[in-house]
């Protein structure tokens, strides 16, 4: 998905509280202190490869390199780039003010959520992408759900989140600021 269709998707979903959802996930991100300590893993069937390309991306444009993930594999292969051979031993390694953001569309296996068990208790941050697994939400400090026959597919939420971490919060305006006073003070517009 390019930017385009990414805009696309977010003029779309702008009324539905998605955006919103989305972009509280992609702040959540930005809080890792370092470069190399946002932690990406996935479940063993399903390694986050298009959403470590997203992030490393929007990492360089936003100049934020904390925002560069480290791509955590279940068997990574030995004769892998340096890069592609980091394996679960990192989330043992984990510590604070490192980021474990786990996305899975399946239901996360016991011996991921041991170690995320671990890595939180540690005192990681601990956020989850995810399709509504009770025992990985209770994990995460901050966790978004994403149905399987929602309003957003999996994929589409992963371009979301990664386009939210990269943007550069603009300040509202003294009149952004006024008109949403003004709206609170008056209450809703009742049309006829």
């Amino acid at each position: 998905m390019d930017s385009g269709s990414v805009a696309f998707l977010r003029e779309l979903l702008a009324d539905t509280g998605w955006i919103e959802r989305t972009r509280e996930l992609g702040m959540a991100l930005r809080a890792t202190r370092s470069p190399g300590g946002l932690l990406l893993v996935g479940t063993p069937g399903d390694e986050p490869w298009h959403l470590t390309a997203h992030l490393g991306d929007e990492a360089r444009l936003s100049g934020l390199p904390q925002l560069a993930p480290t791509l955590v594999r279940w068997q990574p292969p030995a004769d892998a780039p340096a890069h592609l051979r980091i394996g679960l031993e990192r989330i043992e390694a984990a510590r604070r003010g490192e980021t474990l953001f786990v996305v899975a569309e399946q239901q996360a296996p016991v011996p991921l959520l041991e170690r995320v068990d671990d890595a939180r208790r540690i005192g990681a941050t601990i956020i989850a992408l995810e399709s509504g697994d009770p025992e990985l939400t209770g994990l995460a400090h901050e966790a978004l759900a994403i149905p399987q026959h929602g309003l957003i597919t999996f994929d589409g939420a992963q371009h979301l989140v990664s386009t939210a971490a990269g943007e550069i919060p603009q300040r509202p305006s003294l009149r952004d600021r006024l008109a949403r006073l003004l709206d609170r003070v008056s209450g809703p517009q009742v049309t006829d």
